[in-house]
């Protein structure tokens, strides 16, 4: 992941998704030989030069200030997630670049204490390469299919691309890819030098077709808030509303919370999970699915 490939890259599929029409340039132009906008076109909405915005698609990014960034970003219907993530993409691109790194991230025990006395939701702790780092008991019981295998930290960009129950425990399983992939595009631009996360992509792109042509799009996304329905092996069809909340004391980490909507079914489901998952010991290894916690997988980590 290069910050000056990316900005090109990110860009240039921003721009070929609006059409003249939506742009509102009717009548510019002959006849066209690109379905989206053209870079001088681009540069006329931004109110720039078309060789300065020229420059900056191809990753020259020296003295480029906010308000320019802000300009192109109107010019191209950017909303606020692409706005922070183009920011960071030559945010990176500006500085010298530094050898990829390792992580190991925990919770504190303050976290831990917060998602254990979370007792009627399910809530997890994920940082932005979708590792889950700690969960309370029903959060580990609603994702048992990807605590099955005994690898961790678990990670859900795997267990959603390489792990064929993924697509009978997701009911939107592709509203799930999509998201999954636009949250990594924009870690990346956050934190570009994550050797953990470069190594994942590539591991990724290597064995699904599915997530490699999702990378290329360079879509980009946040968790924040929204419903989601499950097939779960034990209590079968719920739908969860979530709230994604960002843990500012630690970098990147993020609460994530489901409940469901009070005197539904789901609210049975989840009732019941929990009612499951409090006789099991070991909260990290709950599988309804009996045996020793580990499932067949099409694909091994």
């Amino acid at each position: 992941m290069t910050s000056g490939n990316d900005i090109r890259e990110f860009l240039t599929t921003r721009r070929a998704r609006i059409t003249p029409d939506q742009a509102g340039l009717h009548a510019y132009g002959g006849r066209r030989r690109v379905s989206g906008l053209r870079r001088e076109e681009v540069a006329m909405l931004a109110g720039i030069s078309v060789e300065y915005y020229t420059q900056l698609e191809r990753g020259s990014v020296r003295g480029v200030s906010e308000d320019v960034l802000d300009v192109i970003s109107r010019a191209l219907q950017l909303d606020d997630v692409e706005r922070v993530h183009l920011s960071d993409l030559v945010r990176a691109a500006k500085q010298r670049p530094i050898r990829g790194r390792h992580t190991t991230e925990r919770v504190r025990p303050g976290v831990q204490r917060v998602l254990d006395t979370i007792t009627e939701s399910a809530a997890f702790v994920r940082n932005g390469r979708l590792d889950i780092l700690s969960a309370n008991r029903l959060g580990y019981a609603l994702y048992s299919e990807a605590f099955a295998n005994p690898e961790r930290p678990v990670n859900l960009a795997r267990f959603v691309f390489l792990d064929t129950r993924a697509r009978e425990f997701y009911a939107d399983w592709d509203g799930i890819a999509d998201a999954g992939v636009g949250s990594l595009r924009a870690e990346a631009g956050r934190d570009p030098y994550d050797r953990d996360l470069a190594d994942l992509v590539g591991e990724l792109s290597l064995r699904s077709d599915d997530f490699r042509v999702r990378w290329a799009a360079h879509d980009v996304r946040r968790y924040r808030t929204g419903t989601q329905p499950f097939r779960h092996p034990l209590v079968g069809d719920l739908t969860l509303h979530y709230e994604a909340l960002a843990l500012t004391a630690e970098i990147g980490q993020t609460l994530i919370v489901y409940t469901a909507e009070p005197d539904s079914p789901s609210q049975g489901a989840l009732n019941r999970l929990a009612n499951w998952s409090t006789n099991q010991n070991d909260p990290r290894s709950l599988n309804p699915n009996g045996g020793d916690g580990e499932c067949e997988r099409s694909a091994r980590w």
